[in-house]
């Protein structure tokens, strides 16, 4: 039986006028708080419109506008402050590194997150902050030290040790800030939200992408910002922080959270019962004015600064290291081969993402990196180069037509089919462009790029969100109260995205001395190999929910 809104109303009647005032302190609260309460203690969001998913999308629309430039713009500001090539391998591995070591602490915070605004925004308007400053010190820090320091050898040094400090701060945040995104949409919308939501994400991030990469391509020299400003990497700068800044404020402003303490309250108000009411009608209860006297204890809870989880000291809410790594691998297995699953998808689609334009400029277009930049080998790599750049583009269309074809496929196709074709087309993409390296063919087959980059963007999201439904069905059945005494949905969201950062750990060290040794062809055919083993794995170790 569920408690209807009004009901709940004439439960609060006889308590008193204060009360009232601190439960209802604003219009989002009091509709967030007044969500439909089963019996059995299963917090149900109310249904979302389309609007509110749309508006949590995209700030996944302004992270992969900001991605993608950085994609196109990061080397060749690296390589203009005179970075040496001895430090590329370090800039692209501390990031990685410290993403999989501290990801799952901000997950596991993120889920004993008590401040008022909600557990998952803090963290998000946090490392979007970060996200900006990154990319502030990266497309800047040269005309930044050029401004205070005027000895030309201190500006280069300086300007290497801000610009790779911008690059590891914006790959830094931009990695972790998924996992609190996709946690955030699962606690604020039902089962069948959070599949939409996890759709319109998806179309989102390739249009961002995609977007992110026609604005990087254009000449922006002969426009009134390129006079303006002082070169053009302060117009991409100007163009990505204001796209950025308006989609993350759509997206925090999109749903509002309920505060960890109203969620322990809103239970203990509804389910607290003893001895022989403890089966008894909750409205029977209400009416008897049962639940009165824990009217005292949501206005203590309410108060600024005072915790509502009044049973639970500040040390047992914090996770420590210790047992923020029990918790991980005390996972259920299929969290696990889910978790491995993932790890093989990222391998296949960065170690071609990565590489692909030098692919396109080196293998397909026959040109060198090396030749002098009057020579026609040259001239040509760089034509090959930025044909790779269209490439990318097609790959971030595909995927956001993908993501909504996805919605008409999972009916016929289930998740399972979804995933395995996901991999499998990837697959077989990727090894016929290393086989046969033709133009044409290679930017058709960069469509099946982004029905990869769709997959992983999706489904197994999707299936950490499944997972999470049976378990707290298991719990309602056994008398359990639902979401409690478990891993929260942030941390399994932190582990899974982890995989990316281990992905790329792994690229970092062994790819670089494959190309070194075999070149450029060697990352397409090395993505396809590792894309059907995954294929393999997603076929038969992956758990699916009936």
């Amino acid at each position: 039986m569920t408690l209807t809104k009004e009901s709940f109303h004439r439960a609060l009647q006889p308590c008193s006028e204060a009360a009232k005032v601190d439960m209802d302190s604003t219009r989002e609260e009091e509709d967030a708080l007044l969500q439909s309460v089963t019996r059995t203690g299963a917090v149900v969001p109310k249904k979302r419109a389309v609007g509110r998913l749309v508006m949590h999308s995209m700030a996944m629309f302004g992270r992969e506008f900001c991605y993608a430039v950085e994609a196109a713009f990061v080397t060749p500001v690296l390589l203009s402050v005179g970075l040496p090539k001895n430090l590329y391998s370090l800039v692209w591995l501390i990031s990685p590194i410290l993403g999989f070591v501290l990801q799952p602490v901000v997950g596991s915070a993120s889920d004993h997150c008590t401040c008022g605004w909600g557990r998952r925004r803090p963290y998000i308007l946090g490392l979007g902050v970060i996200m900006l400053l990154g990319m502030a010190l990266y497309l800047n820090g040269d005309v930044m030290i050029s401004a205070f320091i005027g000895e030309r050898d201190k500006q280069r040094t300086w300007a290497i040790a801000i610009t790779m400090l911008g690059v590891v701060l914006f790959d830094f945040a931009a990695d972790f800030i998924d996992g609190p995104i996709k946690a955030y949409l699962f606690d604020v919308c039902s089962h069948q939200d959070k599949e939409k939501g996890l759709h319109y994400h998806a179309l989102f991030t390739g249009l961002g992408g995609a977007l992110g990469y026609l604005t990087g391509a254009m000449d922006w020299s002969q426009t009134v910002l390129g006079y303006s400003l002082a070169s053009e990497f302060q117009v991409i700068f100007f163009f990505a922080a204001l796209v950025f800044l308006i989609c993350l404020s759509i997206h925090l402003r999109s749903i509002p959270e309920v505060p960890l303490r109203y969620e322990h309250e809103e239970t203990k108000l509804l389910l607290e019962v003893t001895g022989s009411y403890k089966y008894s009608s909750i409205e029977e209860e209400i009416k008897n004015c049962y639940l009165k006297s824990t009217c005292t204890e949501i206005k203590a809870a309410a108060r600024p600064g005072k915790c509502a989880v009044t049973s639970r000291t500040e040390d047992e809410r914090r996770m420590t290291l210790k047992s923020l790594l029990k918790t991980l691998l005390s996972m259920p297995s299929h969290y696990r081969y889910l978790c491995v699953s993932h790890l093989f998808g990222w391998m296949a689609f960065l170690s071609n993402m990565l590489f692909f334009t030098d692919f396109m400029g080196q293998v397909v277009y026959e040109g060198s990196p090396y030749a002098p930049h009057n020579s026609t080998l040259y001239l040509t790599y760089k034509t090959g180069v930025e044909m790779g750049c269209w490439g990318l583009c097609i790959n971030a269309i595909s995927s956001s037509l993908y993501s909504y074809l996805q919605k008409i496929l999972l009916p016929y196709m289930g998740l399972k089919g979804l995933y395995f074709i996901g991999y499998l087309l990837f697959g077989l993409g990727t090894g016929l462009i290393g086989l046969f390296p033709n133009v044409y063919s290679t930017l058709a087959l960069c469509s099946l790029f982004g029905v990869m980059s769709s997959t992983l963007y999706t489904v197994p999201f999707h299936l950490i969100a499944e997972y999470h439904r049976e378990e707290e069905s298991l719990k309602l059945q056994d008398g359990e109260q639902a979401g409690e005494h478990g891993r929260g949905k942030g941390i399994d969201c932190a582990a899974l995205t982890c995989m990316v950062q281990l992905a790329q750990i792994i690229l970092g060290v062994g790819l670089g001395l494959l190309v070194s040794v075999a070149g450029s062809a060697v990352t397409v055919i090395s993505a396809s190999m590792v894309a059907l083993i995954g294929c393999c794995f997603v076929a038969f170790c992956v758990r699916y929910v009936e």
